[in-house]
């Protein structure tokens, strides 16, 4: 399985953009091609309040879906997936930060996506005090 280009990567989503869940109604329905189990290496799942924080850890593992969003909405379901994560490229208060990884899919192969990250200030005081999510399924 292939990633696209650099601008139009698949997006992993973990909490509440997961098929089932509020937000992936609100943000993602009708607007996939493909949505598929996959597995983020690298990060820990953190409880947060209603939704999960994912932060950078070489030793964890998290648990979601790879969203392949339609060529036509990309530009929209992006824009609106920042706006949601409060995520604005380049700035310091982020809540979270979109950054570019390789997930591992169903079939055994890996896909270069966009995953919303917790923000360095975010990170910190989770590490510090939060609650890890037990098996890096938000969903189990």
């Amino acid at each position: 399985m292939e990633g696209g280009s650099a601008g139009r990567l698949p997006v992993f989503v973990y909490g509440t953009l997961r098929p089932g869940r509020r937000n992936h109604d609100r943000f993602l329905a009708g607007r996939t091609v493909a949505e598929t189990p996959a597995r983020l290496r690298g990060a820990v799942l953190y409880e947060g309040p209603g939704f999960p924080y994912a932060v950078a850890d070489p030793a964890g593992e998290v648990r979601g879906e790879l969203i392949t969003v339609a060529a036509g909405a990309y530009d929209a379901v992006l824009a609106a997936l920042d706006v949601l994560e409060d995520h604005r490229p380049g700035d310091p208060r982020n809540v979270y930060e979109r950054v570019m990884r390789e997930v591992s899919v169903e079939d055994g192969g890996t896909v270069r996506a966009w995953v919303y990250l917790a923000s360095d200030a975010v990170a910190r005081r989770l590490r510090a005090v939060g609650t890890p999510v037990p098996g890096g399924d938000w969903a189990g």
